[in-house]
């Protein structure tokens, strides 16, 4: 009796694939992958020089690119943290159920950002400054990035930024100026030369960056605050001052409003989202704009506090 065949053993495959190897896949010349690769357009990495292409990713964007994205049916949001938006995907994940995915890891602006450039969420929410600047800051932080050409910029809504203050610290000031009519610049310096606890947020930011542009205008930097305790998210910073681990920490009248705890405004700043053009028309992100726009966000944000939604959905930057 013969032996029986012992079948070849499957050959290795790396999750990685070199030039020649994608080219051969995409059926696309070298010079091309190249091209793609140094304009950001695909996903790769460069190790020790030599171009390297992660097969998942390179399939995924195929799959991303079918269509405009049209037929996706999922939605991954990062960046900069809000309660009215976790309220907004909840309910959009409630109503859509088994049918699509819609999630929220909120980090930071810039975190986000470089998490949108290496394609591995579809949608960050950025908020930069003031305001009255942000028409021309948030073009500007986004133009840093290779792959913005294929982003747009749209308008989520504005929200107050400030300082979310414990109540035994907002009683300190009431007691201080009681006798006196004061301004805000004067009782943000009571806080600035007084020993309180900060609650500092993560560099990468835009709360803390709206912050320490406030301290730069007040010749003060980081050295006023005492900051032991960092908190990586608007829920994290409201948190901490309730669990009374700090006394202050800046954030959002919003998140001030959810944890019971007291604010002082330093200003209104606008909070835009960033996404690739394809996902602009994906039909998962137009439900998200109009859940957005619904009577029922309109509601919550009132609930909130420190909304403004008159501009939700606008196009501010990209449409070339």
């Amino acid at each position: 009796m013969s032996n029986p065949k012992i079948p070849d053993k499957q050959p290795y495959q790396s999750p990685f694939l070199s030039v020649k190897q994608v080219s051969e896949y995409l059926q696309l010349n070298e010079k091309k992958i190249y091209s793609l690769a140094n304009d950001g357009h695909i996903p790769a990495t460069k190790v020790t020089g030599k171009w390297m292409f992660p097969r998942e990713l390179i399939d995924r964007w195929m799959l991303d690119s079918s269509h405009s994205g049209l037929l996706n049916d999922r939605l991954i949001i990062g960046g900069s943290d809000d309660p009215l938006l976790s309220r907004v995907i909840s309910n959009l994940a409630h109503d859509i159920k088994h049918h699509a995915l819609i999630s929220y890891s909120p980090s930071s602006t810039s975190i986000g950002l470089n998490l949108l450039q290496s394609r591995r969420i579809d949608i960050c929410v950025i908020h930069w400054g003031a305001q009255a600047e942000s028409n021309l800051r948030h073009p500007a932080l986004l133009q840093q990035y290779s792959q913005s050409r294929q982003w747009v910029l749209i308008r989520a809504f504005q929200r107050e930024q400030g300082l979310i203050i414990s109540p035994k610290v907002m009683k300190l000031i009431q007691q201080q100026f009681s006798l006196q009519q004061s301004n805000s610049q004067e009782q943000l310096s009571f806080l600035f030369n007084s020993p309180f606890l900060w609650a500092k947020r993560q560099i990468e930011s835009g709360s803390q960056r709206f912050l320490q542009e406030i301290l730069v205008k007040d010749h003060r930097g980081n050295k006023a605050l005492d900051t032991e305790i960092e908190a990586k998210s608007e829920h994290e910073a409201a948190a901490i001052i309730a669990m009374g681990l700090a006394d202050i920490s800046p954030g959002t009248r919003a998140s001030a409003n959810e944890f019971g705890q007291q604010f002082i405004s330093l200003g209104w700043e606008s909070v835009d989202l960033v996404l690739p053009r394809n996902i602009w028309f994906r039909h998962l992100f137009q439900e998200f704009i109009d859940e957005l726009k619904s009577i029922t966000t309109q509601e919550i944000a009132e609930t909130l506090v420190g909304y403004d939604l008159s501009s939700c959905g606008e196009l501010l930057w990209g449409d070339d």
